[in-house]
């Protein structure tokens, strides 16, 4: 194996062995009874579970370029029940109960992503091997101890603490201090996912059209340069794509994360490191990294990168710096001594999109009939379809235990204008790299500089 070939640079997404043709664009002005803007996880997840629930339903889905194109064909393949949100600020305005009881909800949209692949016959490499992570220095240990805490007190005991022994056999991390183990997690390869929903979604009659970007989401209608689709409800899923729309470049922050994937490892290297439960990996660093043991047998590794672009740009390849890809070879192998040697095939990023309070949000607005769910900050892939199912039923008038979770008809506020918004992100991600550097000294507690940047961020 060698290190010196360059990675393949941008190009979405490793995800995609090939970038799909996309489908035909908006002809031009047409009606429907929902228009969904955007054909991610989230539009897709919604398009489907309304077909489903009311066949008659003339459902329009919208896409700027192609199915899975943001976030839903970019990200670390992670169906994880990790609720989107800050549980005690949640719970001090919504109560406790709700709070547990959106907990359980997220737990149970794992599987239920499972059942329905299984049931549609979209075939996504779904393995249920859960979540390990690990600490690395006396601090993060005791931030691991205080997660599994928390996890134990809103309705997750089924978290548990590792010695750094019983990690290792999960997966052979050099340096651990301390791991933990929840089962409510499944690796999954996400561009096969999205594709398989949008082919599901078709076959059950929605219209799919791509390379048709909204400009505008208004009441009514959701207008694009091909034409105008009419209809009484429109959807907004855009996610980290949300600042683009008129009115809207404050609502959620674009936030980039970057990601590598390796060459295919040997057999022996695989010896070396485990791994074979196919358990998604993260740290507790405060630059936090996320991981999987891929279907063909790579590691696929994510981080930060650069954060946050001036004035919520966008990039549309996915390209990142040397420096980025740099950074996260050197995690990889600082983690996995096993790796050093091992060629990185491809690098990419995405955006995902971070309401001014780090919690999601899901709601329709009945006087105007628009809806929207989104602000995931980075569990997407679960909360995709719980949000979708909260929108099916707020859409069809249902009231159910899904439109009464605390994220319904959330609030979150806007973020600051520029140019303190990205001042305010880079010195925060600044802030947390010197925090782990701190830390690595051997400190027990968390960094204050980590604990100031927090308070600043409004971050749970």
């Amino acid at each position: 194996m060698s290190a010196t070939t360059a990675p393949v640079n941008g190009r979405v997404a490793h995800w995609f062995a090939e970038l799909p043709a996309p489908r035909p664009a908006l002809p031009g002005d047409r009606d429907a009874d929902v228009c969904v803007v955007g054909a991610g996880m989230t539009g897709l997840w919604t398009a489907y579970y309304l077909k489903k629930a009311d066949p008659s339903l003339r459902v329009t889905v919208l896409e700027a370029e192609f199915a899975g194109f943001g976030a839903s064909g970019r990200n670390g393949g992670w169906a994880s029940g990790l609720i989107p949100g800050a549980r005690d600020r949640l719970a001090r305005t919504c109560g406790r109960d709700a709070v547990l009881d959106w907990q359980q909800a997220m737990n149970e949209a794992v599987d239920e992503i499972i059942a329905v692949a299984a049931r549609e016959g979209i075939d996504a490499d779904i393995v249920k091997g859960g979540t390990l992570r690990v600490a690395r220095t006396p601090a993060q240990a005791t931030r691991l101890r205080h997660k599994i805490e928390q996890d134990h007190e809103w309705g997750v005991p089924e978290s548990v603490l590792l010695t750094p022994e019983e990690s290792a056999r999960h997966i052979a991390i050099d340096g651990v201090t301390a791991g933990a183990y929840t089962p409510h997690c499944a690796r999954l390869q996400p561009a096969a996912l999205v594709r398989g929903l949008a082919e599901t979604v078709e076959r059950l009659g929605v219209t799919l059209y791509e390379k048709s970007p909204v400009t505008a989401i208004e009441p009514g209608r959701a207008l694009t340069a091909h034409g105008t689709v009419s209809a009484p409800v429109v959807l907004r899923a855009t996610e980290g794509f949300t600042a683009s729309l008129k009115g809207l470049r404050r609502a959620w922050l674009p936030m980039n994360s970057s990601m590598i994937v390796t060459e295919p490892l040997s057999e022996e290297i695989w010896k070396e490191i485990g791994w074979e439960g196919r358990e998604t990996l993260g740290d507790t660093a405060h630059g936090h990294m996320y991981a999987q043991r891929t279907p063909d047998d790579r590691i696929a590794i994510g981080g930060r990168g650069v954060p946050y672009r001036f004035g919520s740009r966008t990039d549309d390849s996915g390209r990142v710096s040397d420096r980025t890809i740099g950074e996260l070879t050197q995690t990889l192998q600082r983690m996995l001594p096993q790796t050093t040697g091992v060629r990185v095939d491809h690098a990419w990023c995405g955006v995902l999109a971070v309401p001014r309070d780090w919690s999601a949000t899901v709601g329709l607005d009945r006087a105007t009939g628009v809806g929207w769910a989104g602000g995931y900050v980075g569990h997407g892939v679960t909360s995709t379809n719980l949000a979708a199912r909260t929108l099916t039923d707020l859409v069809l008038k249902r009231d159910t235990r899904l439109t009464r979770l605390p994220w319904t008809g959330h609030r979150p506020g806007t973020w600051e204008p520029e140019p303190f918004r990205w001042l305010g992100v880079r010195g925060l991600y600044v802030a947390y790299r010197l925090a782990d550097r701190h830390e690595a000294g051997g400190r027990t507690r968390t960094s204050p500089i980590a604990t100031v940047a927090d308070l600043i961020a409004r971050r749970p």
